[in-house]
């Protein structure tokens, strides 16, 4: 470390590139060495602007609107689609569970329990190392490599003939999903002022309602052909492979459409890339910087805040962990039918859709995303109070229960926008985003092991602990 007497000499081609206060505060001394020596490391927004040779950039209002919309219609409708795909395809096993495959390959007691937990078990393997990977390699393309692998992987499913290839399968599909979620934050802190972060987070996630809504009545269409006309496979493996082979083409599209950051987005003219760049200059965050630098990983796990994030999201996914892969399961117990189960859940979407997306505007609009989030968290306890304490008769009253419980994902929506808005440096910023879905997904290990089938059909402890947690 450096001490404030000593100096430090500065060669004129590197002092011309930096501002004057910064330059004087380095000869000054007063800019620690763990700091210093990354002086070199500048980012991807600062070489644009290097290259740009020092002349004046201006950006009206007329303009940052004009390029606010291009950049949205541009991202967003791919990011909400993927991300949609992502919520799907992890939790069509909840739909497959009602359409024979526990007996078709042979699941036994807790196995099914276990294929819910086990998709986050390779996601908490792979989180650490993808978020590396992400700052390292090229954002847009590590992205697509992985949205295209987790959709094989899911298609494979259809092969699946006992419990150890299911292991498998929900294993590496847990591996490959691990980039999206960290990745969308990156390219939404990328594109975006912290002010519209909020909005933009709430959107693409709202499509985790939009994707309960397709898949359920996808599920329900396959449920209905199948037992009407017949069909050469079991109705679960064709879920399967419809969604996993349209997650490959949709990734396929993603490889082409996202850029890995606002200097080879195809769909900028060279002038609006910088000006692109330029927009998110409030931010003081950059837009990408591919070195690993230690210090700010060291900051990350010294944050107390880190570990606040990383607590409620444990705390706040053992719900989640159960719910998304038992809803189908949970409804039947509420006394309906199997193909009944597919087509009641999807009204559950809604309810999340309408509050992610109303409470990430609020959030921006009031600068108040924590206690705007609350609304959800308060509608989702009153939800599975519902459930726990109306009686089995009562169909229709558990049922309205749990369509309130999809208002739960409301505040770790709104702390992931905080972690891609307020956390500056991109090592920092991976590392953080990490461990928050290392967190995420430690409860969503959890949340499975509550829903034990000896507690069918009520599931009464299943429910108090999503209540208390």
């Amino acid at each position: 470390m450096s001490s404030n007497n000593e100096k430090h000499a500065l060669s004129p081609e590197l002092e011309k590139d930096l501002p004057a206060p910064l330059a004087e505060a380095i000869r000054r001394g007063s800019v620690p060495d763990e700091i210093l020596k990354h002086s070199h490391d500048a980012d991807e927004a600062m070489k644009a602007f290097a290259d740009n040779q020092g002349q004046v950039i201006e950006l009206d209002e007329a303009t940052n609107k004009r390029l606010l919309r291009r950049i949205d219609w541009n991202l967003m409708p791919i990011m909400c689609v993927v991300y949609g795909l992502n919520y799907l395809d992890k939790t069509t096993i909840s739909y497959a569970s009602v359409m024979g495959i526990q007996k078709d390959i042979g699941l036994h007691g807790s196995d099914y329990q276990w294929l819910g937990s086990l998709f986050y078990f390779g996601y908490i393997a792979a989180e650490y190392p993808t978020a590396r990977l992400l700052q390292k390699l090229p954002l847009g393309k590590y992205s697509a490599f992985n949205i295209i692998m987790w959709g094989l992987t899911l298609a494979c499913f259809a092969a699946v003939k006992n419990f150890a290839g299911a292991v498998a399968i929900r294993f590496f599909l847990g591996v490959f999903e691990a980039a999206v979620t960290p990745g969308f934050a990156l390219f939404t802190s990328q594109w975006y002022t912290k002010k519209e972060q909020g909005t933009r987070v709430g959107i693409w996630f709202s499509f985790n309602g939009f994707a309960q809504i397709f898949g359920g009545l996808v599920a329900y269409g396959i449920a209905r052909g199948t037992a009407l006309h017949g069909s050469a496979i079991a109705p679960w493996k064709i879920v399967f492979l419809v969604t996993g082979l349209l997650t490959v083409a949709v990734g396929t599209i993603f490889l082409f459409i996202m850029p890995d950051n606002q200097l080879n987005a195809r769909w900028l003219t060279k002038g609006d890339r910088l000006l692109a760049i330029e927009r998110v200059r409030v931010n003081q965050q950059g837009i990408g910087n591919k070195h690993f630098k230690m210090y700010q990983l060291k900051e990350a796990f010294l944050d107390p805040l880190t570990w606040a994030f990383v607590f409620y999201a444990l705390v706040a996914d053992i719900p989640n962990g159960g719910i998304s892969n038992f809803f189908s399961l949970l409804i039947k117990s509420f006394g309906y039918t199997s193909e009944q189960s597919l087509l009641y859940g999807t009204p559950g979407g809604v309810v999340e859709i309408v509050f992610l997306i109303v409470c990430g505007y609020l959030g921006d609009k009031l600068n108040n995303r924590l206690l705007v989030c609350t609304s959800g968290l308060i509608t989702a306890m009153i939800g599975m109070i519902l459930i726990v304490a109306l009686p089995l008769s009562n169909n229709g009253g558990r049922l309205a229960g749990y369509y309130l419980t999809q208002a739960s994902p409301t505040p770790f929506v709104a702390l992931l926008s905080l972690v891609a808005s307020n956390v500056a440096g991109y090592t920092k910023k991976t590392t953080v985003a990490a461990l928050y879905l290392i967190g995420y997904c430690a409860g969503n290990i959890i949340g499975p092991q509550t829903f034990r089938p000896k507690d069918a059909p009520r599931y009464v402890p299943a429910e108090i602990t999503i209540i208390c947690c």
